[in-house]
């Protein structure tokens, strides 16, 4: 899933700035060290465990339908490319 330029596009989110930013960092270097998209959801809830402490989940995907509960300040859906990344924190 490595290549050039990937189109960002944020569809909702209520992180902060820094934190979107994070996330979208993890999510490209997982797309570029990973093939399998449950690889890289995995690579990014564990980068954001560590980095933002537990319990975060992370969806990764082309076509998917959701409704999650999360906390305040801790969710953000977005696509690289044509991946979308559904990341959000519960529990």
């Amino acid at each position: 899933m490595s290549g050039g330029e990937r189109k960002l596009v944020i569809r909702t989110t209520d992180m902060s700035d820094d934190m979107q930013q994070d996330a979208v960092d993890c999510a490209l270097q997982a797309l570029d060290e990973c093939t399998l998209e449950k690889d890289i959801a995995e690579r990014v809830k564990k980068d954001f465990d560590k980095k933002h402490g537990p319990s975060w989940h992370c969806i990764v995907g082309r076509n998917f339908g959701s409704f999650v509960t999360h906390e305040a300040k801790h969710f953000s859906y977005y696509y690289v490319g044509h991946t979308a990344f559904l990341l959000f924190k519960s529990g």
